[in-house]
């Protein structure tokens, strides 16, 4: 997901170098709505992650 907010904010500037206002706005909305969500999609991972750990080995 990190790979298309790369995409679009590249998009997004080439637009705003070639003078494209409505694409160049419309392409750096979609890459922060993506970078926010793969931003809290990481965070929730991570904390579940945390909070799963591994535990002791079960002793036989």
């Amino acid at each position: 997901m990190l790979g298309w907010a790369l995409t679009f904010f590249i998009i997004a500037i080439i637009a705003a170098i070639f003078g494209f206002g409505g694409i160049a706005a419309g392409a750096a909305t979609i890459a922060k709505v993506l970078f926010f969500v793969f931003v809290v999609l990481f965070l929730l991972s991570l904390i579940a992650g945390l909070v799963r750990g591994k535990g002791s080995p079960a002793k036989v």
